[in-house]
């Protein structure tokens, strides 16, 4: 079995910018499986890692939902899903240094262990998770907010029109330019109403708004949406 110095964990609390009231959670978050080769009586670090995978997927969630007020569903989701996988959360940890504290058999820490994307990702969803036992979400958030930087920033970035978003997929299967047609208008001539139908990729979908131009970006976002369905 291979345990940190003490000095790491005494390090990484200061990177982490947090010093947890409850030590033995901080521990457990840092024991992989493979420490204790096997021999019972080793709480390891999986339970946190669930827990974990779902606090970090709503700080997710809140983080795209107050970035940007244009964001739509069909704009979160994907970003979600690179703010959650195992390889930023890899990063993440590797930015806190994470490696270094963790208790390893000797086999695994010989074979490179605490560089392991895998090993990584699933040690930072359980140190979120004893993060947020010991001091509740902000400071699962401050921990978030600093290690995952880049894929913020990532995340930040500009929403493209839905039109201009369809052009590109559609573009990218080999496709023609999206088809807009004109189903319906209604209402007066002070408040009308137009519903638009987009066919693109072998599929279609329709969005309704005051003006065409509208009806079709909507139309757009929904087709963009049917997509990951």
């Amino acid at each position: 079995m291979t345990e940190p110095k003490p000095v790491a964990i005494e390090a990484l609390e200061k990177r982490l910018g947090y010093t947890f009231k409850d030590k033995d959670v901080l521990r457990r978050a840092l024991v992989h499986s493979s420490f204790g080769d096997g021999r019972g009586g080793v709480r390891d670090n999986e339970r946190l890692e669930f827990l974990g995978d779902r606090v970090l997927g709503l700080l997710a969630a809140k983080f795209l939902f107050d970035a940007d007020k244009r964001f739509e569903e069909g704009d979160m989701a994907p970003r979600l899903n690179a703010l959650v996988r195992k390889e930023a959360c890899a990063r993440a940890a590797r930015r806190a240094d994470l490696g270094k504290a963790l208790y390893l058999s000797k086999s695994e820490d010989k074979s490179g262990g605490r560089d392991k994307t895998k090993i990584l990702g699933d040690a930072c969803e359980a140190i979120l998770a004893a993060l947020y036992l010991d001091g509740g979400m902000p400071a699962a958030e401050q921990f978030f907010t600093t290690f995952w930087d880049d894929e913020l920033d990532d995340a930040r970035g500009n929403v493209q029109d839905p039109k201009s978003q369809l052009q590109e997929w559609a573009q990218g299967k080999g496709d023609g330019l999206p088809q807009y047609i004109l189903l319906e208008r209604t209402g007066p001539d002070h408040a009308p109403e137009f519903l638009i139908e987009v066919k693109a990729g072998g599929l279609s979908a329709q969005g309704r708004a005051s003006n065409k131009q509208q009806a079709e970006r909507a139309a757009a976002q929904s087709l963009l949406q049917k997509r990951l369905t």
